[in-house]
């Protein structure tokens, strides 16, 4: 179960059929794995249908619980930037 919420952490919300491959594990042992993890509130559930290549895919959404990650390196947004604008302009009397 440790290697699962390890992998959710590094690469987010994902699909069972996602997790199982990305952790190597099969898609039975991957499904009772989160099923345990989600009653103990370790992830969080949500399902879902998505299409792909007109195909309907029925699955379920994982992600840690209460987990957010470090912000992405890169452009800060638009609010941050004011925010260092205006304090900036304050200048101590």
């Amino acid at each position: 179960m440790d290697e699962i919420l390890k992998y959710l952490k590094g690469h987010g919300e994902k699909l069972d059929s996602e997790i199982a491959t990305g952790t190597g594990i099969s898609l039975a042992d991957a499904k009772t794995s989160l099923s345990a993890l989600s009653l103990k509130g370790e992830v969080t559930t949500c399902r879902v249908i998505r299409f792909q290549d007109g195909k309907k895919i029925d699955g379920t959404l994982y992600r840690a619980a209460g987990y957010i990650p470090k912000p992405a390196p890169g452009r800060k947004s638009k609010a941050e930037l004011s925010r260092t604008a205006a304090a900036e302009r304050v200048t101590p009397d």
